[in-house]
């Protein structure tokens, strides 16, 4: 290491002298020891001694820097490269897209391609990666087919990846489909595209496919891509049942990635019983529990609903010395705040402290959830405030909106919406779902339409059914029955929650004309539900008119009239 650490000074007093293909390896070092001072260091070595117009030196100092995050550095040494070829600009393009500059990537590939410099599959695999939409990926498509590498299996495999993740699942499938070879990454990206894109079941039938004569073998990840869409269909017993199959074909090359796979699969399915048996195992298989095996059961503990169970694993890996990562703490946070853990949760929150992360963005918006669902807006507001420089990030205000909403503390909601547009912090579709439903149950009808209406004009955020929903049960609840239907046409297909919140406000504005249409529609979208006649036979009551609410007790109460209950509805309004 001190050899390493220190390579080029004591190299100097000695002969023979370095020579250009010394310095490659010397600054691939440097990046790995991810030490921008060395990497200068022989950057200035090399000008001193002429070494830089060599291009196999310049270019590992191009890349050098990329890998050091120092784009600025690397593309000044690339345009002051006297020579220039193939591999110095692949460095630059793939060390553009590693630091997320996509368009910048780009930019230099066009250049090239336009001038007329030569590129190659290396090239258009890094490219494929930085496609920001299918029309970009579809052009360097056409680049591959025009050199003629587009059969190459890292190019499909890229294009692949590239068609599924700009959404267009038919084209990476004609793609995977005309591949003339395939290999085990080529069936785990289009697995994972189709995954992607919801087609959980056309992935069973690639997995089967593969399995029968595509002659790959699946590793960890096959495994918990396909458990993954075993429990996205439901399958959660075939998915059991091949991930034990996989599993066991494994056998003698299991690794504790393989192990992890597995845990996280039936974790995945909701199978935590397995999880644990397998978790179990692991040490009289020759492993020990590692940090990711942990998280695994931590998170699929929280996103199951069984805090207490999360909270005891977490216990138990601080306990063997594992430090938790990032993830198993917000994980953890997470249980508390669903099961209203407020002393598991000061815990969690003490851990954060004394580990130097309480500061963490992701960290302490899982903070401020957990106190709110607690019931502690106050503590929530310290960790709010803590940030003396507010994050642009919506989902950190989004938890002091929808929390202060929850304890019914509007008054101190409404605040914070305006200071995140001082802040000039971008509003998201979730800020808005809160301040409307907190507009409905306050009854504040006027802000209600005024923040509506400022979602497209002002930010650009069209409304979805849910918004739709929040105002029709805001103007329902205030009896602008008229209004609140004009929304309803305005939605194609309202779902039934809708129909239900006009229906709960005509029993409160006792509305029997608007209530009967409207279980009327709840009847036909829902005929096993009961409640619509319950609600309708509350309003007759509270008219008087006791034979009808009578009527529609009995409607609630005979299974025939819950399959076609709309004529006798109607046969009521008309009396």
């Amino acid at each position: 290491m001190g050899y390493t650490q220190k390579p080029y000074p004591s190299m100097l007093n000695t002969t023979p002298l370095p020579h250009k293909f010394t310095f490659p390896p010397l600054l691939k070092a440097c990046a790995n020891l991810r030490s921008p001072p060395h990497t200068q260091m022989v950057h200035a070595h090399l000008l001193k001694t002429g070494f830089f117009s060599d291009v196999y030196s310049s270019t590992a100092l191009t890349d050098s820097y990329m890998k050091l995050n120092l784009t600025d550095h690397a593309l000044q040494v690339f345009e002051e490269m006297p020579h220039r070829n193939l591999a110095s600009i692949n460095a630059v393009i793939s060390g553009l897209l590693r630091n997320g500059h996509c368009r910048e990537a780009l930019a230099v590939f066009r250049s090239v391609w336009v001038g007329g410099f030569g590129i190659n599959s290396v090239t258009l695999v890094s490219v494929f990666s930085g496609c920001e939409n299918a029309k970009q990926g579809m052009g360097m498509h056409c680049v591959a087919v025009k050199i003629g590498v587009e059969d190459d299996i890292f190019v499909s495999t890229s294009a692949v990846s590239m068609y599924s993740s700009c959404g267009e699942v038919e084209y990476a499938a004609k793609v995977f489909e005309d591949m003339p070879v395939k290999n085990l990454e080529s069936y785990n990206a289009f697995i994972t595209g189709l995954l992607r894109n919801g087609a959980a079941r056309v992935v069973l039938d690639v997995f089967k496919k593969m399995r029968g004569y595509g002659g790959e073998y699946p590793n960890a990840v096959t495994l918990v891509l396909v458990l993954a869409a075993c429990g996205s269909v439901l399958c959660l017993g075939f998915g059991r049942q091949l991930a034990y199959q996989v599993f066991g074909e494994l056998d003698g090359t299991r690794s504790l990635f393989t192990w992890n796979a597995m845990i996280a699969g039936m974790m995945m399915n909701a199978q935590w019983e397995s999880a644990v048996k397998l978790f179990e195992r692991l040490e009289s298989e020759g492993f020990k529990p590692d940090s990711v095996t942990w998280n695994s059961m931590i998170s699929g503990f929280s996103q199951l609903g069984k805090g207490s169970e999360a909270f005891e694993y977490f216990k138990r890996m601080h306990s063997t010395g594992v430090a938790p990562s990032l993830k198993s703490v917000t994980s953890v946070l997470q249980a508390c705040a669903d099961s209203s853990a407020l002393q598991c949760g000061r815990e969690i929150h003490g851990h954060a402290i004394r580990t130097d992360i309480s500061s963490d963005l992701f960290l302490s918006t899982a903070l401020i959830d957990m106190y709110m669902k607690c019931g502690q807006p106050p503590w929530a507001r310290r960790v709010f405030d803590s940030f003396h420089v507010k994050p642009d990030d919506a989902a950190f205000w989004n938890a002091m909106i929808t929390g202060y909403g929850r304890n019914g503390e509007n008054e101190y909601a409404f605040p914070i919406f305006d200071h995140m547009l001082e802040e000039k912090v971008q509003p998201n579709a979730a800020t808005f779902i809160s301040l409307l439903s907190m507009c409905s149950h306050s009854g504040l009808g006027h802000k209600g339409w005024k923040i509506f209406r400022m979602m497209d004009r002002d930010f650009g955020i069209k409304p979805d059914p849910k918004h739709y929903g929040c105002m029709i049960d805001l103007l329902g609840r205030s009896g602008r029955f008229d209004a609140a239907l004009e929304l309803t046409q305005e939605l194609s297909g309202p779902s039934a929650s809708v129909f239900a919140s006009l229906l709960g406000a005509c029993e409160c504005h006792s509305n029997i004309d608007l209530g009967t249409q409207m279980a009327i529609k709840l009847s036909e979208l829902e005929p096993e539900n009961p409640i619509p006649f319950l609600i309708l036979s509350k309003i007759f009551a509270g008219l008087g008119r006791w034979k009808d609410a009578e009527i529609s007790r009995k409607m609630m109460d005979n299974q025939k009239s819950r399959k076609v209950p709309g004529f006798s509805i109607l046969r009521l309004h008309t009396k």
